[in-house]
């Protein structure tokens, strides 16, 4: 850990926040139009922070910028410095009454369509005075911004319990198999072997959902046909609507998609199971906003489970 020492008189909390945004855009061009400075200051600001630090920070390139080995322990540090920094203002207005502040929610791409709008509605009614904010990702991103504090509480799937988060797990959700057009001789299951045959769309190797259909695979002594390797949901959605191949998703209605959208997905058999579960940092507590929203959380998406649009499901939290 950087030492807290580091942080004086000499050392801006703005310059963490500049450094923080240019890793997150990727360039000193892109954090310049949002953090609204023009670049030679921003460039100025970080090498300042350089100079101070005595390290190199970030590795500048024609394609961008990244940091560097110290530059990542730094990103990390002010990550969660900047982030108990924010929260201070609605910690110290929440310490007593109703809660109050922002607490930043990530969810995972394939539940989110379901979830987000009637959360977001329903929390402006319960906790007025407490404001979300809100982004999606893959599992493993998300448990990575847990952890650099950049997220306060996730909504996510997982398949092994293996990092230190704070988790309850919510409900486990079977997985189907979705394609633009009916597989042929389609019923509503496919059984492993069937699924075999057919050419798929996944994550790569170290998204959670493909480790999972790997090992299951494997266990069955049978290997995937992937057509593509997918870098975004939404680009797994794009090459199965262009009938690159199908794909296997924690997700058996897709009619937020639209009414013709996609063929009625297949339950497979025998089922495949992920975990969905509410996690948080180990290490931060969260704040009064937080745990409020956690609560929130727990009781709309159990009520929400079992809904007609949200088959497969089978609610393993307790009240």
């Amino acid at each position: 850990m950087i030492s807290g020492r580091g942080f004086g008189s000499h050392m801006q909390f703005r310059q963490l926040r500049y450094f923080v945004k240019i890793v997150d855009a990727g360039s000193f061009s892109r954090a310049a139009s949002i953090v609204h400075v023009a670049q030679p200051a921003l460039s100025q600001q970080v090498a300042e922070l350089e100079e101070r630090l005595g390290v190199m920070l970030l590795q500048r390139s024609a394609r961008g910028v990244r940091p560097t080995a110290a530059g990542e322990v730094l990103y990390k540090e002010a990550s969660a410095i900047l982030h108990q920094l924010d929260q201070l203002p609605g910690m110290l207005r929440s310490g007593s009454g109703e809660p109050e502040g922002t607490v930043s929610l990530g969810f995972v791409s394939s539940l989110a369509p379901k979830l987000v709008g009637g959360i977001l509605e329903e929390c402006r009614t319960r906790l007025p005075k407490v404001t979300l904010r809100v982004s999606d990702g893959d599992s493993l991103g998300l448990e990575s911004r847990i952890a650099a504090n950049s997220v306060d509480i996730a909504i996510l799937y997982e398949d092994e319990f293996a990092t230190a988060l704070t988790r309850k797990p919510l409900f486990r959700q079977k997985l189907y198999v979705i394609s633009v057009e009916p597989l042929f001789d389609q019923t509503n299951i496919i059984s492993l072997q069937g699924l075999a045959e057919i050419p798929l769309v996944l994550p790569g190797r170290t998204n959670g959902r493909r480790v999972l259909i790997e090992r299951i695979f494997a266990d069955a002594k049978l290997k995937p046909k992937i057509a593509l390797e997918a870098d975004s949901l939404a680009s797994e959605m794009w090459a199965v609507r262009n009938k690159v191949g199908c794909t296997i998703l924690p997700v058996g209605d897709m009619s937020h998609f639209g009414p013709n959208a996609f063929a009625k997905p297949l339950l497979i058999e025998p089922p495949i199971h992920l975990t969905c579960s509410l996690v948080h940092s180990a290490d931060f507590p969260l704040t009064n906003a937080g745990e409020a929203v956690r609560n929130f959380l727990l009781d709309f998406i159990e009520r929400r489970v079992g809904q007609a649009d949200m088959p497969g499901t089978d609610w393993i939290g307790t009240s």
